[in-house]
This record gives C-alpha cells, sequence and structure tokens, in this order.
C-alpha cells in the first residue's frame, strides 16, 4: 500500500509542476507585445482560477509592462480574496486604469476586499488616489450590491460620507477605524 501511496503523491508533485510551469509561461504571455496573445493567456490564467492568483499577484506587483495591467484584469475575473491587499495597493498606481482595475476588482470582492481597504484608509487617508479609489469601490458597493446585509451597509456609510467632506484627511481614518470595528463584529 505505502508505494500506491508514494506513486499518488510523485503523481501529484508532477502535475503541480506541470501547473506552474503552465501558470509561468502563462504569465510571460502577459507581456507580449500582441494584444491577442496576452488576452489568450489571461483567459486561461481565468480558467486556471485559484491556483494562478499568487503568481497574479507576483506578476501584478512587479509592475512590468502589459504584464501589470493584464494580472490586474486577471486578478479582477477571477475574484480571490486573497488578491484583495494586492488591489487596495493597486488603488494609489499612477496608472488611472490600473487604479480602475483594481477598483473594480474590490467591487467584485465585495466584503472581502472590505478589512484591507479600510485598514488602508485608516493609515493612508492623506493618498488622493486612495480615496478616490476607496470612493468608487465604497459608492458601488452601497448603491449596487444587494448581498451586503444592511447593518454592514449602515456602518459604512459614514465612511463614504467622509471620503466626500472638506477635510478627509481628518475625517477619513475615523470613520474607516469606526467601520472596520463594526465589520469584525458581522
Amino acid at each position: 500500500m505505502p508505494a500506491i501511496a508514494n506513486t499518488s503523491n510523485k503523481e501529484s508533485k508532477r502535475f503541480d509542476t506541470v501547473k506552474s510551469t503552465k501558470i509561468s509561461a502563462l504569465i510571460a504571455d502577459l507581456n507580449n507585445h500582441d494584444g491577442l496573445v496576452r488576452q489568450k493567456a489571461r483567459n486561461e490564467l481565468i480558467k486556471i482560477g485559484e491556483p494562478a492568483v499568487e503568481t497574479l499577484i507576483q506578476a501584478f506587483n512587479s509592475r512590468e509592462g502589459y504584464t501589470h495591467w493584464e494580472a490586474a484584469k486577471a486578478l479582477r475575473q477571477i475574484g480571490s480574496p486573497k488578491a484583495a491587499r494586492a488591489l487596495v495597493k493597486a488603488l494609489e498606481n499612477d496608472q488611472f486604469s490600473v487604479r480602475w482595475l483594481a477598483a473594480e476588482g474590490l467591487i467584485s470582492l465585495g466584503r472581502n476586499g472590505l478589512e484591507p481597504l479600510l485598514h488602508a484608509l485608516e493609515y493612508k487617508a492623506n493618498s488622493v488616489w486612495l480615496r478616490e479609489g476607496a470612493h468608487h469601490v465604497l459608492h458601488d458597493l452601497l448603491s449596487y450590491n444587494t448581498l451586503l446585509e444592511s447593518s454592514l451597509k449602515s456602518a459604512l456609510k459614514p465612511t463614504l460620507t467622509a471620503l466626500d467632506e472638506i477635510e478627509p484627511t481628518i475625517t477619513v481614518p475615523r470613520a474607516a477605524h469606526k467601520a472596520l470595528q463594526d465589520l469584525r463584529h458581522f
């Protein structure tokens, strides 16, 4: 019996190695100058799903050429909570398209993207881009997401209101802190 288990373990490792090699090749294709090659690679990574997320996060954080943008699109579509911190960080990216994709990715994560977003607002409210992205996320979650509980929406509204105030660098950290505390109780 141990020989069967050992064989199965070897096959599993071989499968993981093949999958890892395929993911790496697809990630490399995300930087191809041909848009169709990039799109095909991105679609394949989306089909792979969760096993590709860590590598996509690394590619996204590398900020290399097209890879950065394509990885953001893939992470958005996969919708893994593992990507939340990287997406929040991308709200401060110097490229508007990447910030937009990051915000859309956080919206698709729903509740799973809120904790890292509120934490960032609590400590980095001086970032205009972060505040703009957070406004987009919170506005859409509060307006269009029917999956969030009404009590959670009520807890988030003060943060959205603070983002619209005259001195958001003062009001946002307090509102985000309170919302974060409330989120942890839901």
